[in-house]
This record gives structure tokens, sequence and C-alpha cells, in this order.
């Protein structure tokens, strides 16, 4: 496995569970404090042909959480490296990764909550965060908050490389639970069937 997702894994747990820390009752988005990701002078390059496809007879089990919040499950890619830390859940293969985390929300997130909230959270925390783009849309288990935005992803400590990653956040919201589901791999690589099959997967249970 690269060391590059490694160390990304790492970094995605630490910095999901400082954005939903802080979730509480009035607005159902989530608010909290950590270090401000270090400057660097420009985003990592993007690549053309980026190493990061999702092999087309990739396989996805279904995870079901066996703690904390538990009333939900979503498919992910069998034999991908996982990574727990409180209620949140990272899967990592080479450059492409899936995580899963959950907090108690009084009120279900909207655009304009995660523009508010969540954005703001993010571009503190992310390594050169760009290109926000935030909009409702329909999945299998119903309307969805996506989140899609663009971040440089953790130094190779090997190669010292950064690789250019796009990032879909998924927010998910039934009665008081909020699930957030983040799929990112490398600007321009072709995952758009392997994600679209891990968002419609979600199900409430």
């Amino acid at each position: 496995m690269s060391h590059v997702r490694n160390s990304a894994g790492v970094v995605a747990v630490t910095v999901i569970a400082a954005v939903i820390a802080g979730c509480s009752g009035s607005s159902g988005a989530h608010s909290g404090s950590g270090s401000t990701a270090p400057a660097q002078a420009t985003p990592a390059p993007t690549e053309s042909n980026p190493p990061g496809d999702i092999p087309d007879n990739q396989v996805f089990v279904a995870y079901r959480p066996t703690g904390g919040f538990t009333g939900f499950t979503v498919k992910v890619p069998e034999g991908w490296a996982r990574t727990d830390k409180g209620g949140t859940t990272v899967y990592t293969d080479k450059l492409n990764s899936v995580t899963i985390a959950t907090a108690n929300a009084s009120t279900a997130p909207t655009v304009l909550s995660v523009k508010n909230t969540v954005v703001p959270q993010l571009r503190r925390h992310m390594p050169k965060f760009t290109s926000p783009k935030v909009s409702q849309v329909a999945r299998k288990a119903g309307p969805v908050v996506l989140l899609a935005y663009q971040s440089d992803s953790a130094k190779d400590p090997v190669t010292g490389k950064v690789v250019r990653d796009a990032f879909e956040r998924y927010a998910f919201y039934r009665q008081g639970h909020e699930v957030d589901v983040t799929l990112s791999g490398p600007v321009n690589a072709d995952n758009v069937d392997p994600w679209r099959t891990v968002s419609d997967s979600f199900a409430w249970r």
C-alpha cells in the first residue's frame, strides 16, 4: 500500500473528527477548533493521467458500525485498510479513501449551513482547500447535501510527493443523527462509478 494514503488516512480521521466535534443543536452543522493547515505557495499540480483509478472489478462489501451510532449501513471497497478513531472510520488504498463520520445533530444540514460552517472549518484544516461547491442531490437514501472540494494530500514520508485530491462529502441525516461519507481520490481520476456505488449504497436501519 502507498505511504501517501497511510498518512492521509490518519490525517483524514483527525480532520473529520475536528470538523464534527462541535456539532450542536441549533443548525445541525459543525463547529470546532484545531490547528491551521500549513501554508504552501501553490496547490499540488493535478495530473492528466493520475494513478488513482479504482479498478472496474473492485468488490464492495457492507460496512455496519459496531460502536456509537449503528443505525446505518454503507458499502465500502473490499480489502482496503481500515482506521478507526472515535466516531470516524477511514478506508484507504493507494491514493483513494472513504471516510465515514457520525455525529448527533438536532436539525438536518442544509446547503446554507454547510457553506457557513463546514466550508470555513475545512478551509482552516485542509492544505490548499479550494473550489468548494455545495448542493442538494438525490441518492437512494433520499435528499442529501453534497460538498465537493479540492485539497492537497499529506506528503508521502518516503518520496515527499503531494497529490492534488478531489473530495465528495455527503451529509445524510435522520432523527437527530448525521452521517457524513467523504470520498476522495486524485483530481482527474475516473472514479465516478465507484463513488456513486458507495453514496447510493447508504441506507438507514
